[in-house]
């Protein structure tokens, strides 16, 4: 069929054609909800036509725009589809993206809606939508008392798989420290896409939740400086666009460039500076790794930061072709993206 209810957008075309760049989207399910919003003025509304929000819609949703609004009914069948958007959203919530979910009250649709509040009612009530976080934990908490252990516990399994498809980065480390907030778990282990670890079988293997990629790799280039020769210049991940990135830029020169540092010289090197607190930390935290482990863990976290920085660029030439601003050598860029798989290097 020309048209895959599971894969396209009603309505996406003509919101490219109105913006050059698409602030916002906004999610409803049937066609009639997108013309109403259209006439009356948000010119970012799209529609899945019934159907769930699928990881295509979602995939196809942030790669328009980084805002993202899912419109629902307030019923129990609304709620259970805005969950499973929230399903299909997750894996794709990486920093700078964000979510909010709007519930329309009942016997309401988004076209009677604007029809009766008008352009700046429905406007305020985009404002007042819940985010993402909110309302991932106010379902995760359904039926949940968190007075109790048993309840905290039934909290933390719920949200910890779910909260482990997360990409790496701020937003997922904020996920997992509200989770530890609620539950008072603190060995929630950062599961990765997947599956999760739980109870015993995580055993010494389980990471703390809150370590990031880059955190990671800097943490174990601290304590084991001569990591750094492992990876050859240039290093693809130095253009992402994430805290910390500068600092693992600067250790990995630096004990590149000194190969008999040691950790108590590295330190001693940072003395002074705003990173010390951090990195003093770091080189006492307990990896729960070693040799061979904490190599493949270090060119572990420097491969996915390399992917990272290969989609972000992906994302980014994306975005110019949206807005027409492609030149001819970044159509080939694009075109090379899409067709291969980020490598980085490794010294062999």
């Amino acid at each position: 069929p020309l048209f895959h209810k599971g894969r396209e957008l009603f309505g996406l075309w003509q919101v490219r054609d109105a913006h050059q760049k698409i602030p916002r989207l906004l999610v409803v399910e049937g066609y009639m909800d997108v013309i109403a919003l259209h006439q009356y003025g948000i010119t970012q509304a799209v529609a899945t036509l019934g159907t769930a929000t699928t990881s295509d819609h979602a995939e196809l949703l942030f790669r328009n725009s980084a805002d993202v609004y899912f419109c629902f009914d307030g019923d129990r069948a609304g709620r259970q589809a805005a969950w499973r958007a929230v399903e299909s959203v997750l894996p794709r919530m990486r920093d700078g993206r964000q979510a909010w979910f709007l519930f329309v009250p009942d016997g309401e649709d988004p076209d009677s809606l604007i029809r009766k509040e008008g352009l700046d009612g429905f406007e305020q009530r985009l404002r007042q939508a819940m985010p993402l976080s909110e309302f991932f934990f106010a379902e995760t908490g359904k039926d949940v008392n968190l007075s109790s252990i048993d309840g905290k516990a039934r909290l933390a399994e719920r949200a910890r798989p779910l909260i482990g498809q997360i990409p790496d980065g701020a937003f997922r480390d904020l996920m997992y420290a509200e989770l530890e907030r609620l539950s008072g778990a603190r060995t929630v282990a950062a599961a990765a896409p997947g599956g999760a670890q739980t109870g015993s079988s995580a055993g010494r293997s389980a990471r703390p939740a809150q370590r990031s990629l880059v955190r990671t790799a800097v943490a174990l280039l601290v304590q084991t400086p001569s990591l750094a020769a492992e990876i050859e210049p240039p290093w693809t991940f130095s253009e992402l666009r994430q805290p910390g990135i500068p600092l693992l830029v600067e250790l990995i020169r630096l004990c590149r460039e000194r190969p008999a540092l040691t950790t108590g010289a590295l330190l001693e090197h940072f003395a002074g500076r705003e990173e010390a607190n951090a990195l003093n930390k770091l080189a006492t935290m307990d990896l729960l790794v070693d040799g061979e482990q904490g190599r493949a863990d270090f060119l572990g976290a420097i491969g996915q930061l390399d992917v990272q920085t290969s989609q972000q660029r992906l994302d980014d030439l994306i975005a110019r072709q949206i807005e027409g601003r492609l030149s001819e050598a970044e159509r080939d860029e694009l075109r090379q993206l899409m067709a291969s798989k980020p490598a980085h290097r490794r010294k062999q």
